[in-house]
């Protein structure tokens, strides 16, 4: 597979996800890896935005690190989501951020086994969560509901959505896409117009998704 072409779909998937968060009007912050990268990634996304480097030894760390931060900080209450889920939109942040007045954390199942969309109340975070997990694998969905559960919080479970790996995630995207959002655009503009050839060589693309 083309890298340049693979790097184009991820650029189009992060800037519809901005787009998206901002239709929000929510405040939020670009999480970026590795650690150094800052000026790359402003230069590309522009200055504008609030940005904040991924630290950790591996993704749990640096998805646990991320809250701990932005708790410490004062935010009562915090979302964290992936930039590769073209199909979330605004009013499924919404309905997570609903959710903590009832539940203690939420949670966006991906229809390849991992999650798109995970949060926490303040108070209700718990650190542990995300250590010793088994990440990139069918089952870290599962894991993760059963230690929330574990730790006697009340979750919400969002809609399952589907990530974009393989053939038939692409074609089943495109099929839904007239009902999608306007931030969605970029994505279906260019899977529409290069989706046969992203998948000339290889049978997935592979992607970052917890």
């Amino acid at each position: 597979m083309d890298g340049d072409m693979v790097r184009h779909l991820y650029e189009c998937m992060v800037l519809d996800a901005i787009d998206m968060l901002e239709r929000t009007e929510t405040p939020f912050r670009i999480s970026f890896d590795p650690s150094d990268a800052e000026e790359r990634v402003r230069q590309w996304l522009g200055q504008a935005y609030s940005y904040m480097p991924q630290t950790g030894h591996d993704l749990g760390a640096r998805m646990e690190q991320a809250f701990t931060r932005v708790f410490l900080e004062g935010v009562s209450d915090a979302l964290l989501i992936g930039s590769d889920i073209p199909s979330l939109t605004t009013s499924i942040i919404a309905a997570a951020f609903r959710s903590f007045s009832v539940c203690d954390a939420v949670i966006g199942p991906a229809n390849d086994g991992g999650y798109y969309l995970i949060g926490f109340k303040k108070g209700t975070f718990k650190p542990g969560i995300f250590r010793g997990m088994a990440w990139s694998t069918k089952t870290v969905f599962l894991e993760t509901l059963g230690r929330l559960e574990k730790a006697s919080l009340a979750v919400h479970r969002l809609p399952e959505l589907r990530d974009i790996d393989t053939r038939e995630d692409v074609e089943a995207y495109l099929s839904h896409a007239r009902h999608a959002e306007p931030g969605a655009s970029r994505t279906v503009f260019f899977l529409r117009k290069h989706h046969q050839a992203l998948f000339t060589r290889h049978r997935t693309i592979r992607s970052h998704n917890r």
